[in-house]
C-alpha cells in the first residue's frame, strides 16, 4: 500500500475541465516529478466541488487548503511553496477560507456549512475512475449487505421506510415504485437510469456520475435485486462526453471485479448494466419516450396507464429512477432508513441537490436537507446578488417548473410547499433573478425550449405551446392587447389539461407562474408599451440626458450604425428611427449620460 503525506485533489468536472482542470494536474504532476516529491505527494483527479464559479479547483490535504480559479502557470508556485517549502499560497486561496495565521474549514465557510451532501458525498473526494477508491468509502457494501443479509420485500421496505421520492421532478415515493415493478408478472424485468438532465441549467445528474459512478451502479445493482431484475440500461445524452467516459470506465472494472455479471457476492443473483446514448432530446427525459429510445425507436412518449412498472422497456416490467435517486440509495441501506427519515421535512425527506446558476455570487452545485429557505439558498450559500442589486424572484424546476417571487424568499424547498405556490421542485436546476431580468421574456425564453423540444405528437403540446409563444412575442414587441392576457391564461390551463406526456402538460407553468406573481409586467408592455426592466428590445428607447452629457463624442465614435449625432463639447443625440438598442452607447459613456427608457 503506497503512503503519501500530501494528496492534491483536482476537480476534473466538466466545469473545470473547460478551464484547463487536466493542464493544471499535468503540469503539477510534471513539477512534483522535477522536485522529487512525486513518493510524498498524489495527484488525484476527482469529480465536482461544488463551487463551479470559482474553478479550476485544487484542494491540498492534509492542510485542506481550498486553492480556487488556478492557472496552469500556478501550478509551480504551488508545488515549490506549499508541497515542497510547507507555505501556503495565500494569494489563490479561496477568499472565505483564508485567515491569517491558518486556514478556516471549508465546512465553517457559508457556502459549506448549510449543505449535507449525501448523493453528492464522494464528488470532489474520490478519484470516480478507480473502483479501490469508492470501495474504501464503503462501496458495494450495501450491495454485499442486501446480498446476503436481506430478502428482495426487506429492501423494498427499507426504501419505503426512508421517505425517498424521485429526484426527477416528479417527486413520486421512491419505495412505492419499487413495490409495484417488484410485483408486477413477468418472465423478465429491467432496471433503467434516466441521465438525460434536459433542463436549461441543470447538471446535478452529470456531475454525479463524473465524480461518482459507481454509486448509481451500485444502486441500481440493489434495486434490480429487489424487483427481480437481470438487465440495467443508463440512458445518457451523448453531450455528457466526461459522464460517458467514467461511467463505462467504472462499469468494466465493476465487472473485472465481480460486481456485476454472474453471481454477484457468490450468490444466485446475476445482473449487468449497459449505456445508450441520447441525441440530446428534451422528451427523452420523460420515461416513456426514454424507453422508447432505448427500444431504438424514435422518442415519444406513450400514453398511460399501463404505467412502466407493469409494461414498460421491451413491454416488460420496468423500474426507472433518475441518477440522484439511485445516489440516495447505497446510504439509505448502510445507514438506514431511519437515519435518512430524520433529515429533511415530514413529507420531504432527505436532500435535493440544485444547479445554482443565474444572478447569483456563488453559481456552482449544493446539496441541502429538504425544508432550507430559499433566502438561505440565495444569501448564505449563493452569497447574494451580484453588483448591488436585489433579488426579484428563482426559477425552479426549469421549463417545466415556475417562479417563485422576492415576496415568497423565505418558501421552504420541499415537494409540497413549491407545488402550493405554482412551482416545482424538478430535476433540481435553479435559477435566480435580478431586477433587471424581465419576467415576461424569461416565460418567452422557457416556452421558446419547450416548442423547439416539443415531440410533436400531440396536439396541445405541438400547436398550443406555439400559439402561446406567438402571443408573448407579440407582447414583448409592444403589439399587444388586453386579451392577450387571458388567451394565454386559457391556452396555459388547456394544454395542462390535455397534453399526453409531462413535457406537454407542465410546459405552460412558467406563464402561469409568471402571470400570478408578475401580471403587472405583462399589462406594462401591452398598455404602456414599455418594458419595466429595460429588456425587450423593441420596447427600448436609449436616451442622451443633455445636462449629464459632456459631448466628448465617444458614444458617437462607438454607435456601429451611425445613429448618434452632435457637435463636439455640445450635448449629442439619438435618432430612434436608426438606433438597433444594442446598448453600445450606454457602455461606452463615461458619464451615465446615456439611460434606457
Amino acid at each position: 500500500m503506497e503512503l503519501y503525506r500530501s494528496h492534491v485533489l483536482v476537480c476534473g468536472g466538466t466545469g473545470c475541465t473547460s478551464s484547463k482542470s487536466q493542464l493544471v494536474m499535468e503540469n503539477m504532476e510534471k513539477y512534483i516529478k522535477e522536485y522529487n516529491l512525486d513518493k510524498e505527494v498524489k495527484v488525484v483527479k476527482t469529480g465536482c466541488f461544488g463551487l463551479c464559479a470559482l474553478g479550476p479547483v485544487v484542494v491540498v490535504y492534509p492542510e485542506g487548503a481550498f486553492y480556487s480559479m488556478v492557472t496552469p502557470e500556478d501550478t509551480k508556485e504551488i508545488v515549490e511553496e506549499h508541497l515542497l517549502k510547507g507555505r501556503i499560497v495565500k494569494r489563490l486561496l479561496y477568499s472565505p477560507t483564508a485567515e491569517e495565521d491558518d486556514i478556516k474549514s471549508l465546512n465553517e465557510v457559508d457556502f459549506y456549512k448549510k449543505q449535507k451532501r449525501i448523493a453528492l458525498r464522494n464528488c470532489g473526494v474520490i478519484n470516480p475512475e478507480i473502483i479501490d477508491e469508492y470501495i474504501a468509502f464503503d462501496g458495494y457494501k450495501a450491495l454485499g449487505k442486501v446480498l446476503t443479509e436481506m430478502t428482495p420485500e426487506q429492501v423494498v421496505n427499507e426504501i419505503k421506510e426512508s421517505g425517498l421520492r424521485g429526484r426527477g421532478g416528479g417527486g413520486f415515493p421512491t419505495g412505492l415504485k419499487w413495490d409495484f415493478t417488484a410485483k408486477a408478472v413477468g418472465d423478465q424485468k429491467y432496471v433503467a437510469c434516466n441521465a438525460d438532465e434536459g433542463d436549461p441549467g441543470a447538471f446535478m445528474d452529470r456531475s454525479i456520475l463524473e465524480g461518482d459512478p459507481h454509486s448509481v451502479i451500485e444502486a441500481m445493482a440493489i434495486a434490480a435485486y429487489a424487483v427481480g431484475a437481470n438487465q440495467g440500461y443508463i440512458y445518457i445524452r451523448a453531450e455528457y462526453p466526461i459522464a460517458v467516459k467514467r461511467l463505462q470506465i467504472a462499469i468494466g472494472q465493476a465487472r473485472e471485479y465481480g460486481l456485476l455479471g454472474k453471481n454477484i457476492f457468490g450468490t444466485d443473483f446475476c445482473f449487468d448494466i449497459d449505456i445508450r446514448l441520447g441525441a440530446g432530446a428534451f422528451v427523452c427525459g420523460e420515461e416513456t419516450a426514454l424507453m422508447t429510445s432505448i427500444e431504438g425507436h424514435r422518442g415519444e412518449p406513450r400514453p398511460r396507464p399501463p404505467f412502466p412498472a407493469v409494461k414498460g422497456l421491451f413491454a416488460k416490467p420496468t423500474l426507472l429512477n433518475n441518477v440522484e435517486t439511485y445516489a440516495n440509495i447505497p446510504v439509505i441501506i448502510n445507514n438506514g432508513a431511519k437515519w435518512f427519515a430524520e433529515i429533511g421535512t415530514e413529507k420531504s425527506k432527505g436532500t435535493k441537490v440544485f444547479a445554482l446558476g443565474g444572478k447569483i455570487v456563488n453559481t456552482g452545485l449544493v446539496e441541502i436537507p429538504m425544508g432550507t429557505t430559499l433566502r438561505e439558498i440565495v444569501e448564505e450559500i449563493g452569497g447574494g446578488i451580484p453588483n448591488g442589486k436585489k433579488f426579484k424572484a428563482a426559477q425552479t424546476g426549469g421549463p417545466s417548473g415556475g417562479c417563485i417571487p422576492a415576496s415568497l424568499i423565505d418558501t421552504p424547498i420541499d415537494y409540497d410547499s413549491l407545488i402550493s405556490i405554482g412551482a416545482m421542485m424538478g430535476s433540481g436546476g435553479l435559477i435566480v433573478m435580478d431586477e433587471t431580468t424581465c419576467m415576461v421574456d424569461i416565460a418567452k425564453f422557457f416556452l421558446e425550449f419547450t416548442v423547439d423540444e416539443s415531440c410533436g405528437k400531440c396536439a396541445p403540446c405541438r400547436i398550443g405551446t406555439r400559439r402561446m409563444l406567438e402571443i408573448l412575442e407579440k407582447i414583448t414587441s409592444g403589439k399587444g392587447e388586453m386579451e392577450d392576457i387571458e388567451k394565454l391564461k386559457k391556452l396555459a390551463n388547456g394544454i395542462k389539461a390535455s397534453a399526453l406526456c409531462g413535457l406537454g402538460q407542465t410546459a405552460p407553468n412558467p406563464v402561469l407562474s409568471t402571470l400570478r406573481y408578475f401580471e403587472d409586467e405583462y399589462i406594462a408592455h401591452v398598455v404602456d408599451k414599455k418594458c419595466p426592466a429595460g429588456v425587450c428590445k423593441d420596447l427600448l428607447q436609449y436616451k442622451i440626458n443633455p445636462e449629464l452629457c459632456k459631448g466628448c463624442s465617444l458614444c458617437a465614435r462607438n454607435c456601429p450604425v451611425q445613429a448618434i449625432s452632435g457637435q463636439v463639447k455640445s450635448p449629442f443625440t439619438i435618432d430612434p428611427e436608426k438606433c438597433i438598442k444594442c446598448g453600445v452607447c450606454a457602455s461606452s459613456c463615461k458619464f451615465n449620460a446615456i439611460s434606457k427608457q
